[in-house]
C-alpha cells in the first residue's frame, strides 16, 4: 500500500477572531499646554465678571438698551467658554 500524509491542520490563530484589542491611546498633552489652556481660560473670565457686574447696574435702572443686554450676554457666554476651557484642561485626556 502507498504511504500517504494526512492533510496538514492549520495553525490555530494567536487570538480568537472575537477578541478585540483597545485603540491606541493618543498621546499626552505636555503641561506647557496645559498651563496655557488655563491661563487663558482665566483670562476668558474676565468678560463674565464685567458682565454680572454691568447687569447688576442695568437691572437697577427703569429703561435698558437691548444692545447692553445682548453684550451682557455675549460676556456671559465668553465666560462660560473660559469655564470649559478650565475644565479641559483640569480633566486631561482621560
Amino acid at each position: 500500500m502507498s504511504e500517504t500524509n494526512p492533510p496538514s491542520v492549520p495553525p490555530a490563530p494567536a487570538q480568537p477572531p472575537d477578541v478585540h484589542l483597545p485603540p491606541p491611546l493618543p498621546p499626552q498633552r505636555g503641561g506647557c499646554a496645559t498651563a496655557f489652556m488655563a491661563l487663558f481660560g482665566v483670562l476668558l473670565l474676565l468678560p463674565g465678571l464685567c458682565a454680572l457686574l454691568f447687569g447688576f447696574g442695568v437691572l437697577s435702572e427703569s429703561k435698558t438698551d437691548p444692545s447692553i443686554l445682548f453684550l451682557i450676554l455675549l460676556g456671559l457666554a465668553v465666560c462660560f467658554a473660559g469655564v470649559m476651557l478650565i475644565r479641559a484642561a483640569i480633566k486631561g485626556d482621560r
